[in-house]
């Protein structure tokens, strides 16, 4: 999917999401995030608003601050959107209940007819109401411009909404051809250490990606391919081990701990550095941590440190990225490309949390991550449902201009100077056996499918 009429992004706009010792701190309150995300965006939000709406009759004005607002009388305002979700987590809710009582499992949807949605700012926060406001689809974090006005019960009728980026958007289809392109390869959820971990199946990834599988056309293939990304979620989640009763005779087949040595491995990350090992021999990889990873758990995710990586952490191509990532592609000489790509990466916590907040249908993935290049955040929702760190100085999930594609587990690309993203879904490999490649020049997606299928039972007839 491409989407164009958005600004391209620039390497020198692209942050580093690395937290130095300096900047871990957690003395900060989170307000900070949303002062400097509103403050960040407010003057491109009221330059286009205020184009948008100068021939609306009426003669609205700008009012700078949600409670200087005038009953019955045409304005608009800029604010942050918040969304009270009585489904949503709220801590004083859980401090509060009986902890005699098992929790209730937490809900797939945040969303409910109950919901309210709000616009604030730094002087205060303001009911929204009207068909127009209930048909957009809306997160907690969203900056936008709201054009209406005051009712007599306090709230505010919205008449238009403007939410940046609502240029208009189409879809070009470019299929052209080249044997001397250059492919990037993407995967996401290998979940190495999982009872049920595909071992065939990565077997056969590292294969084709080695060149070492398939016929001429598949090593041909393999062949344009210059770097692996592992989108998160590489190693399998924890999870409980039942304890085991002692028997006599089962001995050596449980552990010390009452695993089933047969079905477990203790080193998952002695397996995950063998397979790229052979993969990182032929190209560079950059890994990324994920949710299910043994990292730090609020955003952005640090890099694995490179010595749990093992012998593959010598190569200089083996690179640990954080979650996110910005990624600059073929921009210098040794690149065997001459395109230039800004790519930004996610292993797709974000996504998830805002899929919670929308009905769905009509509501999908690939819709809410075209939304945040109009919204110009990658994770609008952090820090309210999404945990992050307490910035108190930037907000730097904003985007200042649109990479060439952006990729999720999801992912997004561009080209310097074009107003063109493409927006990639990677699938989870442990249950898909996917792995995606996206052409550098043409920003061509294709998939390939590395699966294994049991045999059909033979039946034996007996006489």
């Amino acid at each position: 999917m491409y989407v164009s009429g958005i600004p391209s992004v620039t390497i020198n706009e692209t942050p580093s999401f690395r937290i130095n010792k300096a900047e871990k701190s957690y003395h900060h309150q989170y307000s900070n995030i949303y002062y400097h995300r509103l403050k960040g965006i407010r003057a491109s939000v009221e330059e286009q608003a205020r184009q948008r709406w100068r021939d609306v009759d009426g003669s609205p004005v700008l009012v700078p601050r949600v409670l200087e607002i005038v009953k019955n009388k045409l304005c608009w305002i800029v604010g942050t959107v918040y969304l009270d979700m009585p489904l949503k987590p709220n801590v004083l809710v859980d401090i509060a209940r009986d902890h005699s009582i098992p929790p209730p499992p937490p809900p797939t949807k945040f969303c409910s007819p109950e919901d309210t949605i709000m616009l604030e700012d730094e002087s205060g926060r303001l009911k929204l109401v009207g068909e127009r406001i209930k048909a957009a689809r809306l997160v907690t974090g969203v900056v936008m411009g709201v054009l209406g006005m005051e009712t007599m019960s306090g709230d505010f009728e919205v008449v238009d909404i403007f939410d940046r980026g609502e240029d208009a958007m189409d879809v070009d289809e470019n299929n052209v051809e080249d044997l001397t392109d250059e492919w990037i390869a993407v995967v996401s959820g290998l979940s190495v250490g999982s009872s049920t971990s595909p071992d065939a199946s990565l077997e056969m990834l590292t294969e084709y990606l080695s060149g070492e599988e398939g016929g001429v056309d598949d090593q041909l293939s393999a062949a344009q391919i210059s770097r692996l990304i592992i989108a998160g979620n590489s190693f399998a989640p924890a999870s409980k081990t039942e304890p085991v009763k002692s028997d006599p005779d089962d001995k050596k087949t449980r552990g010390r701990y009452g695993q089933d040595a047969s079905a477990f491995s203790p080193h998952p990350t002695s397996i995950l550095s063998g397979y790229l090992q052979d993969v990182g021999s032929v190209m560079p990889i950059h890994i990324l941590p994920g949710e299910n990873d043994p990292c730090g758990a609020i955003l952005p995710q640090q890099p694995f440190p490179r010595a749990m990586m093992g012998p593959v952490s010598s190569l200089p191509s083996f690179s640990c990225e954080t979650n996110p990532t910005y990624l600059r592609l073929g921009a210098g000489a040794e690149e065997r490309t001459a395109i230039s790509r800004t790519i930004l990466v996610n292993s797709g916590q974000p996504l998830n949390d805002m899929f919670k907040y929308l009905a769905s249908p009509p509501a999908t993935r690939l819709s809410i991550l075209e939304s945040t290049l109009r919204w110009r955040h990658m994770a609008p929702t952090a820090p309210d449902t999404l945990w992050c760190h307490p910035y108190h100085q930037s907000d730097p999930f904003l985007f200042h201009g649109t990479p060439d594609g952006r990729f999720a587990t999801k992912l997004a690309l561009g080209e310097d100077g074009k107003t063109q993203c493409r927006l990639v879904l990677v699938p989870d490999f442990a249950s898909t056996g996917t792995l995606v490649l996206v052409n550098m020049r043409t920003l061509e997606v294709r998939t390939r499918s590395f699966r294994t299928y049991d045999a059909a039972p033979v039946k034996m007839e007996t006489r």
